[in-house]
């Protein structure tokens, strides 16, 4: 349906109210499946799928970004909540809620402060490893209810080493419906984008459980109430959650501002980070009013509804309606199988399960390799605390990048007295020590120069400790008997701090030597 064919309600129109239920059919077992993976009964996962997509709408500069319970950020809040409570508890369920508005708060401010390029922080290195290892502690911690186990034991990493370890727990009768639901969705999907493959999924899966009388582990009771609003909440815990919530809140945009800048390129729309930030602010913020937890932005849900002709941010706005109107149903819910929504979520984190990427990097950039593979080992590792391996991981990516610019590079060329040094890099603080040393053996290495010129246009960033030592070796050089000539060239972002610090110097000006600053124009030899 193009802009012309939709009949216009105010803002909304026919294409995003169809998108808007599109999408509510797909999320209602989702975030079902979703709030399970955070440790919280499903009625949770659709509090925050109710209330999440509507605030969302008020805000969002982008027309398609869905938003609501997604896994990474159901697995962030799992790592952090398991460290302070018992999943499945009114205690963990309460301290989830807290952990959304938290999570809201921060995403709000720094929207405000227009600090949308936080996001920038997770390098590709660091988001590829981080994800691929979530991804597998996602499918692990899926793993049992998919083979339709009761583990004894708590922790991913041990339920998965205890599901493996004992085949003789494993129910027929589970895998086949978590496998039969995987074959559903993944079929549905390549018939059409819009097939409802979940929807039916779920659906079939009451059907049978209810025909059958099936045994096995299912959903249970689902309270059939609306979401009412309480700040009844455990404030005493604020301490605890802080640091997770603000690594939550800068990991998880990372994903909607992904999905944000994709569409926006896609159709040639604009978006705003800082929108955006705030937009998630206020769906966790509003999560965690409600009982939900932390949500994020969904790129599935929003390929359903850009492909389901969504034409403004109000479809989201339909999103929330819906799953509102079906939390009356809830309790219909109760006899699903827990292996149909651990395949719903299997089959939402297997694309992450590609690493021909972050093997590619031992290739192309060892040293950015290390970064991913080393976020993913600590991941791993560090489960369930990721939110810890990410940090980690971000410091460890940025302590490579200062390595690396540590390094200028310096082109020489001497021509009748002349001595022209031409630095490759950034001198900034960090490198400013190997770039002196460079300086002082090109300069040891030709004795008998008597001018020296030093060309900066190939400089990609000058900071104040590279300026001073700048004036220290023009000092040292015309001491030693040197003119010097500086040229910083139109890219320097330090330009006008070294013409101030070496240009009009008094002590350069007193001396008897030329100390100049040159503009950087092409001149002939």
């Amino acid at each position: 349906m193009t802009e012309n064919q939709t009949t216009k309600f105010g803002q909304f129109s026919i294409a995003d109210i169809v998108a808007g239920i599109s999408v509510g059919l797909v999320l209602v077992p989702q975030s079902m499946a979703y709030a399970a993976l955070a440790g919280l009964a499903p009625v949770h996962g659709l509090y925050a799928a109710a209330i999440a997509p509507i605030a969302a709408a008020f805000f969002a500069s982008s027309p398609f970004l869905q938003s609501g319970p997604v896994a990474m950020t159901s697995v962030l809040s799992f790592g952090a909540l398991t460290a302070i409570a018992v999943p499945l508890t009114e205690s963990y369920a309460m301290l989830a809620a807290l952990l959304a508005l938290i999570v809201g708060v921060v995403r709000i401010v720094f929207g405000m402060l227009r600090a949308g390029f936080v996001s920038d922080l997770m390098s590709q290195p660091i988001t590829m490893g981080f994800s691929r290892a979530a991804g597998l502690l996602i499918i692990g911690s899926q793993l049992p209810k998919f083979l339709g186990v009761e583990v004894p034991v708590t922790g991913i990493v041990s339920s998965v080493i205890w599901t493996l370890s004992n085949p003789s727990s494993w129910s027929l009768e589970a895998t086949m419906i978590g496998g039969a639901t995987l074959a559903l969705i993944v079929l549905g999907r390549l018939l059409h984008t819009l097939f409802p493959g979940v929807l039916i999924a779920v659906a079939v899966g009451i059907g049978y459980s209810v025909w059958t009388g099936y045994a096995g582990p299912v959903v249970g009771d689902v309270p059939s109430t609306l979401p009412s609003i309480s700040l009844a909440l455990p404030w005493a815990s604020l301490p605890h959650l802080i640091f997770p919530a603000v690594v939550i809140a800068l990991v998880g945009f990372a994903e909607p501002a992904a999905i944000a800048r994709t569409m926006a390129a896609q159709t040639r729309t604009r978006w705003s980070p800082d929108r955006e930030l705030i937009s998630q602010g206020a769906a966790n913020f509003a999560s965690g009013l409600v009982g939900g937890f932390p949500v994020g932005g969904s790129f599935s849900r929003t390929l359903v509804n850009r492909s389901a002709g969504a034409n403004s941010r109000w479809s989201g706005l339909i999103t929330g309606l819906f799953v509102l109107g079906v939390l009356p149903l809830a309790t219909y819910f109760a006899p699903l199988p827990l292996a149909v929504l651990a395949a719903i979520v299997i089959h939402a984190v297997f694309k992450l399960m590609d690493f021909r990427r972050l093997i590619r990097l031992l290739r192309i950039s060892p040293p950015q390799a290390i970064v991913g593979w080393t976020t993913f080992g600590l991941t791993l590792v560090l489960a369930p605390r990721i939110d810890l391996a990410v940090m980690i991981g971000i410091g460890f990516g940025v302590g490579v990048h200062l390595w690396r610019e540590r390094n200028v590079y310096l082109n020489t060329v001497y021509r009748d007295g002349e001595l022209t040094l031409e630095p490759v890099g950034v001198i900034y603080f960090g490198s400013v020590t190997s770039f002196d040393d460079a300086l002082i053996r090109e300069l040891a290495l030709h004795p008998n120069a008597k001018r020296l010129v030093i060309d900066l246009r190939k400089i990609g960033r000058l900071d104040f400790t590279g300026v001073q030592t700048l004036r220290d070796l023009a000092a040292d050089a015309t001491s030693a008997g040197l003119s010097v000539r500086i040229i910083p060239g139109h890219a320097v972002q330090g330009t006008k701090v070294l013409k101030r610090v070496i240009g009009e110097d008094s002590k350069y000006l007193e001396s008897d030597q030329e100390v100049k600053i040159d503009n950087g124009v092409e001149r002939s030899d």
